[in-house]
């Protein structure tokens, strides 16, 4: 881990944030109800941060392993900028559209609570996990979130992200 002058100054280079679902968006649980339905619980605050990172100019993509309509109903609510679902090699789609964007590297914030994310993990500018990320994950990021998956991790990361860019004012102004 890396100290908070250094995670200050990659999170005023970010230009886009990129996330999993399962264990950063939600708590990591799925629930079938008897019909067979899935079910997640989101937190309302990372919901909420989404919409503010977009108006500062901020994109936004999931990268999840998992193919849920759920998910797919949350990310197109959120009006995400780009969601990939069912997804074996997350390292590709980072790749793909770090090119479409234009982005380097160093521009791209990722959270993610799992081995699988480890490619992006040890690749992007600024790595995150939510507090209780996997173990190897912990181990291997930039920053571990004081934030457990699905109690407002993301919103956590946001949050560092507009402030160190000094785009909290503009919106708190804004609202006020």
């Amino acid at each position: 881990m890396i100290n908070s002058d250094q995670i200050i100054q990659k999170a005023s280079q970010i230009k886009a944030i990129f996330f999993d679902v399962d264990g950063v968006l939600t708590d990591g649980g799925i629930i079938y109800d008897n019909a067979g339905m899935e079910l997640k619980r989101f937190n309302v605050k990372d919901g909420q941060i989404i919409k503010y990172l977009r108006k500062s100019g901020m994109l936004t993509a999931v990268i999840t392993g998992r193919d849920s309509q759920v998910v797919r109903n949350r990310c197109e609510e959120l009006k995400i900028d780009k969601h990939y679902h069912g997804v074996k090699h997350k390292l590709a789609v980072y790749d793909k559209l770090k090119e479409k964007w234009q982005l380097t590297d160093e521009q791209i914030a990722y959270i993610g609570d799992d081995i699988n994310d480890l490619p992006i993990l040890t690749k992007c500018g600024l790595s995150c996990t939510p507090a209780d990320g996997h173990l190897k994950v912990r181990e291997r990021v930039n920053l571990v979130l004081s934030l457990k998956g699905g109690e407002g991790a993301l919103r956590e990361l946001a949050d560092l992200v507009l402030e160190s860019q000094g785009l909290y004012g503009q919106i708190i102004k804004e609202l006020t």
